[in-house]
């Protein structure tokens, strides 16, 4: 690494200390930057990487709302709006005990490149609060009721309200952030500033929502990966699959998987992996979504429609494995993990969920060649659907699912070929990583530099 990116790196350890998944984002990034730094001196004269790794704005508040038995609770909400170079704040909300500063930072940080991958005018920026809906404050093992969840989302909506506007800062849906949670906030936003905008996405169908948004992340992931195969003359047919989380990005990827050939013979939650030797039908999938989606259970539930395993993660259990797809949360992939799906024959790894893969892991893949594509760009697909919301509603329009896919694929496409093309321009071609990084960090860097010192 250079002097300039040791001396940054240096600095965001010092100020960040106790916020290791920060850290770790950082320095995932500014360790690929050197090549595009030293042709451009321009970005250290303008203190570019400085600017870069500080939030424009923290914004820290509390969150008061009363449960079922009466009882007062709270609960801490946050706002990190990162970087508006290059259009408003966009990003979603995370409703989970391990949210806090370092996590929202590190989702923050990627998300400002992988909002400038998609090519459309975002900046980035995250949010969330420590909330749990799916404990309780006041009965072991059931999960808060559909009205604890309404009054905690009216109570954050009311602070963050001030803070946030269609252009502005337009918040999404994320981590146990669904159609309910952003239904009751949106409700709250428009009862607080007396006016109908796309302040948020993701909304359901009837209020401004986009055909293909709950699809868009696990299918964006999907197309990326084809057009990884694409380039060294392989398809997605007859590939088996592994993939983590049995949410919407997760779901959604099996469906479009399955759909296009491949088998998928494992999704996974909290309570463990439900293996299918024989592949997940459609009809299968179908009843995951309604279990998590619907009745908020947990996939033990399904054990009985094939080999469940409990408590365990999916990628030590396949004797066999052509692609794997980390679709549940930050750092569930370890060195050991990936060493084990090399050698089980895993030549395709497409993150679906935020920073999946450990640093360790990461390498592992490079070093043996596995077509690999950080999160950052393989599942910018659910941001780039909430960028296309954000146009249909400023012009009062809504687009066929048709419209929406096509959109989402030529998106997905025109990030692989623009991370493909940096990595090949700066000497490391077929490196995704990097080329994600620089392709990203560019156009970002541009703007800082043409607007001054802001």
């Amino acid at each position: 690494m250079s002097k300039y990116v040791q001396k940054v790196l240096a600095d965001v350890k010092a100020k960040n200390a106790n916020e290791p998944e920060f850290i770790q984002a950082v320095e995932e990034v500014l360790q690929t930057l050197d090549p595009v730094l030293k042709a451009n001196p321009q970005y250290e004269a303008a203190a570019i990487l400085e600017r870069m790794v500080e939030p424009e704005r923290v914004i820290m508040f509390r969150v008061p709302w009363i449960d079922d038995k009466g009882i007062v609770r709270v609960n801490r909400g946050y706002r990190v709006q990162y970087n508006s170079a290059i259009g408003p704040y966009k990003g979603g909300l995370r409703f989970d005990p391990t949210v806090n500063l370092s996590v929202l930072k590190f989702l923050g940080f990627e998300q400002v490149f992988k909002n400038s991958l998609t090519t459309l005018p975002m900046g980035g920026g995250k949010g969330g609060s420590d909330f749990n809906p799916k404990q309780s404050p006041h009965t072991p093992g059931k999960r808060c009721s559909d009205n604890e969840v309404m009054r905690f989302c009216q109570s954050f909506m009311t602070e963050l309200f001030r803070h946030i506007g269609p252009d502005t800062d337009v918040p999404a849906g994320d981590m146990n952030v669904g159609g309910r949670e952003i239904g009751y906030l949106f409700g709250q936003y428009k009862r607080i500033a007396n006016e109908w905008s796309g302040v948020l996405t993701g909304k359901g169908l009837a209020f401004g929502g986009s055909l293909i948004r709950p699809e868009a992340t696990g299918y964006g992931d999907v197309y990326f990966a084809e057009n990884m195969l694409a380039v060294k003359g392989e398809t997605l047919e007859g590939k088996v699959c592994a993939i983590s989380g049995s949410g919407n990005v997760a779901s959604f990827a099996a469906q479009k998987l399955v759909r296009l050939g491949a088998k998928v013979v494992t999704l996974s939650d909290r309570s463990g992996t439900l293996f299918v030797k024989d592949g997940y039908t459609e009809k299968l999938i179908s009843d995951v979504m309604n279990l998590k989606t619907v009745k908020r259970g947990e996939l033990s539930e399904l054990a009985k429609a094939g080999k469940f395993f409990k408590g365990a993660n999916p990628w030590q259990i396949a004797d066999k494995l052509d692609c794997a797809f980390p679709c549940s949360r930050q750092n569930e992939l370890n060195g050991k993990d990936a060493a084990y799906l090399v050698k089980h024959g895993v030549k395709l790894v497409g993150e679906g969920a935020n920073m999946p893969s450990t640093p360790d892991a990461v390498e592992t893949f490079l070093d043996a060649k596995v077509l690999f594509s950080p999160g950052k760009a393989s599942n910018a697909g659910g941001v780039a659907t909430s960028g296309l919301e954000m146009s249909q509603n400023s012009e009062r329009l809504s687009w066929t699912s048709e419209e929406v896919d096509a959109k989402l694929k030529g998106i997905m496409k025109a990030i692989h070929d623009n991370a493909y093309a940096a990595a090949a321009k700066y000497g490391k071609k077929g490196n995704y990583v990097v080329g994600a990084n620089i392709a990203g960090f560019v156009k970002v860097a541009d703007a800082m530099v043409a607007q001054g010192v802001c």
